[in-house]
């Protein structure tokens, strides 16, 4: 299956979340697509089709392929500590997420693209797989040659690093930190993790 590339505001609407950020469609249409759009009589939901769709949401949510998303499960389910906490963690310790967490972009495509594009090190070394899972003390940073980026700039100037406790921006430097994995409550993302614990555990 290949990376979602379609529109944004339709996969929002359909989890009535905007798990890409701001969304004036959904704010307009907070009602799943359709060809009947509000008024269509929708079927009570099955509790595995609940848990299916909060799977399907965190999957999105963090540009992950069900391949990659069932490895991390397994990771998660095997280390230490609450299964889904370890999930969503593992989910926030990849290198995209933590680029865009760091405000050197947008969004997490974005991220995703100045990550395979060689335009971030980490500890001082290129690394191109967005997939890659930092470690407590990591240091990303931007390569020298690609700082003056104006796509970079134009995020750093958007960031909002500050609310997010387990990384440290320098923005000057451009380059940050990953402090330590983050507590559950401090990941302000909409996704009830227990449902895919349920869903995996069947």
């Amino acid at each position: 299956m290949a990376r979602y590339r379609g529109p944004k505001s339709k996969i929002a609407r359909k989890f009535r979340d905007a798990i890409y950020g701001p969304d004036r469609t959904l704010d307009k249409k907070n009602y799943p697509p359709g060809q009947h759009g509000p008024n269509k009589r929708r079927m009570k939901q099955s509790e595995y089709a609940v848990q299916l769709q909060e799977k399907q949401k965190a999957k999105y949510t963090y540009g992950i392929l069900e391949r990659q998303f069932a490895n991390i499960f397994d990771k998660a389910s095997r280390a230490k500590g609450i299964t889904g906490e370890n999930l969503l963690q593992l989910c926030e310790a990849r290198l995209d997420n933590t680029v865009f967490r760091l405000g050197f972009a947008n969004s997490r495509r974005q991220a995703r693209q100045l990550v395979t594009h060689r335009h971030i090190l980490v500890n001082g070394e290129l690394v191109n797989i967005p997939s890659y899972t930092l470690n407590p003390g990591d240091q990303i940073s931007i390569r020298e040659k690609s700082k003056s980026l104006e796509i970079i700039s134009d995020a750093l100037a958007m960031s909002n690093a500050s609310k997010f406790p387990w990384v440290a921006l320098e923005k000057e430097e451009r380059k940050g930190t990953f402090l330590h994995m983050p507590e559950r409550d401090q990941i302000p993302e909409n996704i009830k993790e227990q449902l895919i614990v349920e869903l995996y555990s069947k």
